[in-house]
């Protein structure tokens, strides 16, 4: 006799909402959201909904799941591949949220329900993945494929759903399979140790100075938004900390040598101290399950696994792309090297150039050869005038109008909430901008939505975006003014942000970014290129103070010096591809320290001498705790195709809008439902080579 799960599962969850009945009766992540669009309650939330939210959503899924095995029916892509996309709603919301705020908004008690819930999520994960019964009712629909008649995202939906049971284990022997749950557990609490210590190890420094003669060389907005952290510490003088808003312009502009050393030394030995927030430990584990994982599931090396759903298909091919790339990067980033030598001695600089001086000379040489420097261009950034210009951006290209919604409920006050319409007044997105440094937020800057977009019967289910980044923050006496870096910055990530939200697509799993690691960037760096644009700059930049526009000198100097430094710009990405695919490609266990390994890897495109103690590694949350362990190369992937791509707006104007309908329409309504480079193809008309990058990048012979 065959055991009803379904019914026995069903009834567990029943018991669970009555144990917990005090905790979640008014549980705001257990009932229907009723705020405008169905956004998240924010402020209604509190920690502790988070942990039993969590197990009735998991419960509730295992009963959804358990449904579609106990059908009596036989397996049809409809009751078998769509229903199982559609199991797990409740649980993929309290997710987003969660681990969503445990980057952008965190504190002790959230990184605690964090490694908490991480294992059981794993576990939830894998319950679904190594089921037999259910990965058979999905086989017998996938190797009837040829005769469904599926259209193009149906057939993506079939292929990752099979391949997406095939990869997580289902063919494993039960053995293997309960080694492969033991893997995926233990991965899922590093990955979130190794963000914390991070983390940790960044708000643990401070550079407190308070002799205003070890400021010289620092340009205003630094010392007063150093200033502005000494005070918010109840301190004296000024607080430089290793956020990119603060380190940043110091190792660009402090004449201070040492206190410049003591800055880089801080920043480059994250996470490698040997004390309680290391992470070489974490990273020899994390990258020895990952081969693991990958040798159990029939494949030579993780990257192997990993590469098998990207566009570059393999590690051989990965490492000949960026061996090109280095090819053509090399002589000119010598050059480059040699530049900024040369220039410091000029400057009466002695000894060994170090990487502390390579940020100070680079912008005093560039501010001599193009008489620019980042000071001159932040009066004409405002961020409320960049937000203003980015919009508009959006609406020429794409006819999107974006409204603050002040009622929509936010997770901090430094956030603030958009509705965003389409040409014809449709709702199209919520929209979440989060810009400014804070203890709870990780570095960096990213986009990630707390709902995704997908059709449900008649209905176009709309996602709700958000864009975080690490912006300079407003002081007491001058509003937030961005760097360049900055700006194309809000450019990159708005145009992840662009693929979330201009998604139609029929399923949430292939919908907005849920696309191969490799394509993910494009819509991204592809926007990054109207800062350079004087048409569009022209629209919205102005002087914060005087309201004059920004002179075309200064857009002149910005564009001559758009390829400053590209060579060496190129070397130092690649390393990072470099040092990436040396611990995934490898086939055998690490046998060596971390340090020896990143010298290893990172040495062919090295330029500086060694600094003792320096690592990179053990902060590259990329590839230890994000999504970008054998795919960091995608950065250098994505601007081939985003050079390849600017190229016809370029030829056919920077607004056309013809070009941006084809965009918007081939790339960015399309999301992942199918494959990247059909995709691409039908926007363009051909394959993408790299010429365009070259010759975008000045490295083309």
């Amino acid at each position: 006799m065959k055991t009803n799960y379904g019914v026995l599962t069903t009834l567990l969850v029943l018991v669970i909402m009555m144990t917990t009945k005090a905790e979640t009766t008014e549980n705001p992540l257990l009932k229907t959201f009723e705020n405008i669009h169905q956004t998240a309650p924010f402020d209604k939330i509190e920690n502790e909904h988070f942990l039993p939210a969590f197990k009735v959503a998991i419960e509730e899924a295992r009963a959804e799941v358990q449904e579609i095995i106990d059908n009596p029916e036989p397996p049809t892509f409809e009751n078998t591949v769509v229903a199982m996309s559609k199991t797990g709603d409740r649980l993929s919301t309290i997710r987003k949220i969660f681990f969503n705020l445990n980057s952008a908004e965190t504190n002790d008690e959230i990184q605690k329900i964090a490694q908490e819930v991480a294992p059981m999520l794993s576990e939830f994960g894998n319950d679904i993945s190594l089921n037999p019964d259910l990965f058979a009712r999905v086989k017998v629909v996938y190797e009837q494929k040829d005769e469904l008649e599926l259209n193009p995202e149906q057939e993506t939906l079939l292929e990752n759903s099979y391949l997406g049971f095939v990869r997580s284990g289902a063919n494993l022997n039960d053995d293997d399979k309960a080694r492969y749950r033991e893997i995926t557990g233990e991965l899922s609490k590093l990955g979130l140790t190794f963000s914390e210590n991070v983390l940790a190890e960044t708000n643990a420094f401070e550079l407190h100075i308070t002799d205003e003669n070890e400021l010289t060389g620092l340009p205003e907005f630094a010392k007063e938004a150093a200033a502005h952290t000494a005070k918010s510490k109840d301190k004296e003088g000024w607080i430089f900390t290793l956020q990119y808003p603060s380190y940043i312009p110091f190792m660009k502009y402090a004449d201070n040598r040492e206190l410049r050393e003591e800055m880089f030394r801080a920043f480059s030995t994250k996470a490698n101290k040997g004390n309680k927030f290391d992470n070489k430990e974490i990273i020899q584990k994390i990258v020895d399950l990952k081969l693991e994982k990958a040798k159990l599931l029939g494949y030579e090396s993780h990257a192997d696994y990993t590469l098998q759903r990207r566009m570059a298909e393999t590690p051989d091919r990965v490492l000949t792309f960026i061996d090109e790339l280095h090819q053509a990067s090399r002589p000119a980033a010598e050059k480059d090297f040699d530049e900024v030598v040369e220039f410091a001695r000029s400057e009466g600089f002695t000894g060994e150039l170090q990487r502390w001086d390579w940020g100070y000379y680079s912008e005093k040489l560039k501010k001599a050869r193009y008489g620019f420097n980042e000071e001159e261009v932040k009066p004409y950034f405002k961020l409320e005038n960049v937000i203003d210009g980015v919009f508009n951006l959006a609406n020429t290209l794409y006819g999107l109008e974006l409204k603050e919604n002040k009622e929509i409920p936010v997770y901090h006050p430094d956030v603030k909430a958009y509705e965003v319409f389409d040409a014809t007044g449709n709702f199209v997105s919520v929209l979440y901008m989060d810009f400014f440094p804070r203890d709870g937020k990780r570095s960096g800057a990213w986009m990630t939505d707390f709902r995704g977009q997908w059709i449900e019967g008649d209905e176009d289910i709309r996602p709700h975006v958000s864009i975080v980044t690490n912006f300079t923050k407003p002081t007491e006496t001058k509003p937030s003014l961005l760097t360049f870096d900055e700006l194309t910055t809000f450019l990159h990530e708005f145009g992840h942000g662009l693929h979330g939200m201009l998604s139609k697509c029929q399923y949430e799993s292939t919908s907005g970014t849920n696309v191969f690691w490799d394509f993910v960037e494009l819509p991204s760096q592809m926007h990054e290129n109207w800062a350079y644009e004087k048409e569009w700059l022209d629209r919205f930049a102005v002087h914060y103070e005087t309201g004059e526009k920004i002179p075309a000198e200064l857009i002149e100097k910005i564009v001559a010096a758009k390829n400053f430094q590209s060579g060496y710009m190129s070397e130092r990405q690649l390393s990072f591809g470099l040092l990436d695919m040396a611990y995934y490609n490898a086939t055998e266990p690490l046998s060596q320290p971390v340090a020896e390994i990143e010298t290893k890897a990172m040495t062919p495109t090295e330029l500086f001498p060694p600094v003792d103690g320096s690592l990179m590694s053990t902060s590259f949350s990329h590839i230890f705790a994000g999504g970008y362990s054998a795919g960091y190369y995608s950065y250098k992937w994505a601007e081939v195709l985003d050079a390849d791509a600017f190229a016809a707006f370029k030829a056919n104007g920077i607004f056309d809008k013809e070009t941006a309908d084809a965009f918007r329409t081939n790339i960015l309504e399309k999301g992942g439902s199918e494959n990247p480079m059909d995709l691409y193809v039908r926007f363009k008309g051909q394959k993408p080579t790299v010429d365009a990058l070259l010759e975008r990048s000045g490295l083309k012979n």
